[in-house]
């Protein structure tokens, strides 16, 4: 029987390198207010996948700006949003509103000028809501 070689060596170069499929590459967009950027720090501390930052102002009265922010499982989701909560709290926002916590495919948090989209990878997809809110969105086109 052949020996199994090990996956790491103590002595290999990028042994503490990000997971296969984690692109640490993107950019972290930057808020505008201290709210947003409250939020944008704790999705990176707690390694939130793909964030975008859509500005809602002129789009909706509903809130200023929409986050929206993927975890890597069930459990990411959970705690990215369990983190997220704990923070708002710290400043002042501990009234906003969840939904989806219990089974975390996809969280939603309103905390009044801004909402936060947290989804496992394949649920964001399926809903694809950054085209929805894209400014070039064909349904958005004005007709003559």
């Amino acid at each position: 029987m052949d020996p199994i070689e090990p996956l790491h060596t103590e002595d290999e170069s990028d042994f503490d390198a990000a997971p296969r499929g984690f692109d640490d590459s993107a950019p972290r967009p930057v808020g505008s207010t201290p709210l947003e950027e409250a939020i944008l720090s704790r999705l990176d501390e707690d390694k939130a996948q793909d964030m975008v930052l859509i500005d809602l102002k002129g789009k909706s009265a509903m809130a200023d700006t929409m986050i929206v922010a993927s975890g890597r499982s069930h459990r990411h989701v959970g705690a990215i949003a369990d983190h997220l909560l704990r923070t708002l709290k710290e400043n002042g926002l501990g009234k906003a509103k969840v939904e989806g916590l219990p089974h975390c495919d996809w969280v939603l948090i309103d905390a009044g000028d801004v909402i936060v989209h947290l989804f496992r990878p394949e649920v964001r997809t399926f809903y694809n809501i950054e085209k929805i809110w894209a400014v070039d969105s064909a349904h958005r086109m004005v007709r003559d």
